[in-house]
């Protein structure tokens, strides 16, 4: 039994998947890249070093990927004051350290916006430990912020929470089961398909039915 709960922040915690959607379509549109919204969304959990080329392909990476990145952050900071933490967030928090869960954030976004969502679920007296962008030299669906998580705090073994496909391929990369909740705005099927052992519709559901779960409680 795992003995380190590693729960994703964005979608997860927060609601910023839409938002990050629209920044990323605003941010291709400014070197008229046009994609579908619905696209983007689909790709939205996997990090800032990657989704690039999934979307856009190589020759765009090369051109214009970190232009498009940079470009991302400025339009993403327009709705930060708008991102409200998802219903039941702080209390998935103190259930799992409740139940003797060493909690990790796990997050491959830019510093100062983990930092910002952090705050919104007052994290910082809840978790031992979380991650960002710097953290990492490659995000998911690589599994290498999934172990970054866990080296953080020495854990023996963890179990992922999120809200993404991109989450749960990662996971299983680094030998996690993964527990899903449906706030990203992925398809039951989708996160299974991905890896996800449970699939929960939002945290007051996966607060309810930790019990059968692998976040039952630590050995």
């Amino acid at each position: 039994m795992a003995d380190t709960a590693i729960v994703d922040i964005d979608g997860t915690l927060v609601d910023t998947n839409y938002q990050h959607a629209l920044a990323w379509f605003r941010a291709f549109g400014r070197y008229d890249v046009w994609l579908p919204l619905w696209r983007i969304h689909r790709h939205i959990g996997m990090g800032g070093d990657q989704i690039v080329s999934a979307l856009a392909g190589d020759d765009v990476e090369r051109r214009h990927g970190d232009a498009l990145r940079d470009a991302w952050v400025e339009e993403f900071d327009v709705f930060l004051d708008e991102i409200r933490p998802c219903e039941g967030a702080t209390e998935l928090l103190d259930a799992l350290g409740g139940r003797g869960f060493t909690i990790v954030l796990a997050s491959s976004g830019r510093p100062q916006h983990v930092e910002h969502f952090i705050d919104l679920v007052d994290g910082r007296s809840r978790c031992r430990a979380w991650t960002t962008s710097e953290d990492v030299e490659a995000t998911k669906p690589a599994p290498d912020l999934m172990k970054a998580a866990l080296a953080k705090v020495e854990g023996a073994s963890g179990v992922a929470v999120g809200d993404s496909t991109w989450d749960f391929l990662a996971a299983g990369k680094a030998g996690m089961p993964g527990v899903a909740v449906r706030t990203g705005g992925f398809s039951p099927e989708e996160l299974r398909a991905a890896g996800a052992a449970h699939v929960f519709d939002s945290l007051p559901e996966l607060i309810e039915n930790l019990g059968r779960t692998p976040l039952r409680a630590p050995p």
